[in-house]
């Protein structure tokens, strides 16, 4: 892998496998590897499986890990992302940042001198797609099978994950309002492995899925168009009337928190096609195998 996770698309298809095995091995483990490491989590925006995650991570491969939240720090009185990374890497050997600006995490990655993980930022969610693809696989043979986002397809978890899905082999069906435009360098990027649809129609968008996934309507940074984006994606909430389209032999993902009643039904994600949970607990599978592997210990 590179120097840094900063993109979805710094993961070649060899690598992400690499990374699935690697989480499989770790199962259970009882080295460690990264004893005597430390992670900085320097977090711009709330967070609760991302941060727990990556700290038990660490912590399972015996390192350690400091939470960094950036209001706290003298970034919040005009120190640059820059001087922070430098700092950062004389003091601790990873990075992983969750930054409002994909641009910001890039800064701090062109600055930094140890690796840096992109945590979430407005652009992309590599880290959830990665835990995402590795749940599937779990499940099912990914290849020839079709994953269908539901909702707001021009989110940053669904950048991340249509490509991540294309990469295992997996048809991806954009699910969306017509005015809700999918980023078409991601559609590209996916498009290299395999076919990417977009519809506005729910019935058509869902046939034949064999996984359905779906996200907030109102991401971190978005609350002040809260009315307005409820009344976008109404239609698009997965309940069990859009499950039906899919079949019942399709799982549901969602990667958290999630608003129940909104973009899901609570019968939905409390029911037995839902793998939310097992999806949950992964994060910190293949975040394990992501430290590993940028810390060059695998």
């Amino acid at each position: 892998m590179k120097k840094d996770l900063l993109s979805i698309l710094d993961v070649s298809v060899s690598e992400m496998d690499r990374l699935f095995r690697l989480s499989d091995e770790l199962e259970g483990s009882k080295k460690k590897p990264l004893e005597g490491k430390a992670l900085a989590l320097l977090f711009e925006k709330a967070s609760t499986r991302t941060r727990v995650s990556f700290e038990s991570a660490m912590l399972r491969l015996g390192g350690h890990s400091i939470y960094l939240e950036s209001k706290t720090m003298q970034m919040s009185r005009g120190e640059t992302l820059g001087d922070t990374a430098k700092v950062l890497s004389s003091y601790v050997d990873i990075i992983a940042a969750r930054m409002y600006k994909q641009s910001d995490l890039e800064e701090l990655g062109k600055a930094a001198s140890i690796p840096v993980i992109n945590a979430l930022t407005d652009l992309e969610h590599p880290c959830q797609a990665l835990s995402d693809v590795y749940t599937i696989r779990q499940l099912m043979d990914p290849r020839g099978r079709k994953l269908a986002f539901v909702g707001d397809i021009a989110a940053n978890t669904a950048n991340s994950l249509m490509v991540a899905a294309a990469m295992a082999g997996m048809e991806v069906n954009l699910v969306g309002p017509k005015n809700c435009k999918p980023n078409m360098e991601y559609v590209k990027a996916a498009g290299k492995h395999a076919d990417v649809s977009i519809f506005s129609n729910q019935k058509e968008g869902l046939d034949g899925a064999d996984v359905v996934y779906t996200d907030t309507f109102i991401s971190m940074g978005q609350e002040e168009e809260a009315g307005k984006r409820r009344k976008l994606f109404k239609d698009y909430q997965v309940n069990r009337k859009l499950m039906s389209y899919a079949g019942e032999k399709a799982v549901v993902m969602h990667c958290l928190p999630a608003h129940r009643g909104e973009e899901i039904s609570a019968e939905v994600l409390d029911g037995r096609q839902s793998v939310v949970w097992q999806q949950a607990r992964n994060k910190m599978a293949v975040e394990k195998a992501i430290l590993l592997a940028l810390s060059n210990q695998a």
